[in-house]
């Protein structure tokens, strides 16, 4: 064990000094950079993998070091939600290219704040401008507490702005991307800290003028902190790859109850289509239809001003046509059930 724990801190040292040289399989380029990994505890899951051949290792309890080959990009953001059926979360600690790979380092813990392994579902993604209009709007933003960008786009080609407020409150404006409001689409977002943190939306507004977002961040005590956060929205186009979209996806907001239908969307059939159904407290399960095509991931954030946190109850299941969330579980910043908001989005890689 102490064995492990050296190695994956001397990786981590040596990824921040952009000092790796890791030997993996490369995939064929592409004009945007995306991929993604569901890990079940012990091996990647290929129906929630690509490229398929993504490695991920563990290292320290909570740990985890994810090569996704061939996916190498100077910036972009990563996404990471904890699937566990008890209190879990997990956040993104640092990322960078080696190479033709994508490095990830994906920390995860449980309710207190102490690091533990747990299964997850986790994908990085880097846009560049599209070369002919897309169908829907998409931008992301990496941001550091002061509200400094490390990473952004706008696929209005519009700038995107971070500033701070309150402690752990910060208002993100995706200027451009104009829908009818009052809110439309959906977002993700992820914590990105070598500490304990976890970030969800506290609200957004939609409008003529783009889409403006209040984020929180709260530490493992539940109280506000200022770290680093990623912030991705989507209005009828995929979770990620602006360039080339994948053409099936869905996404839902629970506000609670159901957000407005503009929330509610699925790219087969239309704006509410997607079904959430209680499974009792603090679990939803959810319905997509016509979206069962692999691979694919699943991504849940947490909605509200609370501390309380959602992930997945167990990985996804795909009953063609359909794909299948049982469950969405919300959690309490001490762990308990609860019935809270949470926004969650389905894409696949075509």
């Amino acid at each position: 064990m102490m064995r492990l724990l050296a190695r994956g801190a001397t990786l981590l040292m040596a990824l921040s000094a952009g000092a790796l040289a890791w030997s993996a399989p490369a995939s064929a380029a592409m004009p945007d950079r995306f991929a993604f990994v569901l890990w079940n505890g012990s091996a990647t899951v290929p129906t929630g993998t690509t490229p398929s051949a993504t490695t991920v290792v563990t290292g320290p309890p909570g740990r985890y070091r994810i090569v996704f080959p061939g996916a190498a990009a100077a910036r972009g953001v990563v996404h990471v939600t904890a699937i566990n059926d008890s209190p879990h979360w997990c956040q993104a600690n640092t990322w960078g290219p080696s190479g033709v790979d994508e490095i990830v380092y994906v920390d995860c813990y449980k309710a207190g704040g102490t690091p533990d392994f747990t299964p997850f579902t986790a994908f990085f993604e880097s846009s560049s401008p599209p070369s002919a209009a897309i169908s829907g709007h998409f931008g992301y933003v990496d941001a550091q507490p002061t509200g400094a960008l490390v990473s952004s786009f706008n696929s209005a080609g519009a700038p995107n702005t971070v500033t701070p407020g309150a402690p752990g409150q910060w208002l993100v404006k995706f200027p451009g991307l104009a829908t009818p409001g009052p809110v439309d689409g959906s977002l993700q977002a992820t914590a990105v800290s070598a500490t304990a943190a976890r970030c969800k939306v506290f609200k957004w507004s939609s409008g003529a003028a783009g889409q403006t977002v209040l984020v929180g961040c709260f530490d493992a005590s539940g109280a506000p902190v200022n770290t680093r956060f990623t912030l991705t929205y989507q209005w009828q186009t995929s979770l990620y790859g602006a360039k080339i979209p994948p053409k099936y996806f869905g996404y839902l907001w629970n506000a609670p109850p159901l957000g407005p239908a503009a929330t509610n969307f699925n790219s087969v059939l239309g704006a509410g289509a997607n079904t959430i159904t209680s499974a009792g407290l603090g679990l939803s399960l959810l319905k997509f239809p016509q979206l069962a095509i692999t691979p694919d991931t699943v991504q849940v954030t947490a909605a509200g001003p609370t501390p309380d946190f959602c992930g997945l109850n167990t990985a996804w299941f795909h009953f063609p046509p359909d794909t299948v969330v049982r469950d969405v579980n919300c959690f309490t910043n001490a762990g308990a059930l609860v019935n809270t908001g949470f926004l969650i989005s389905v894409n696949s890689q075509f």
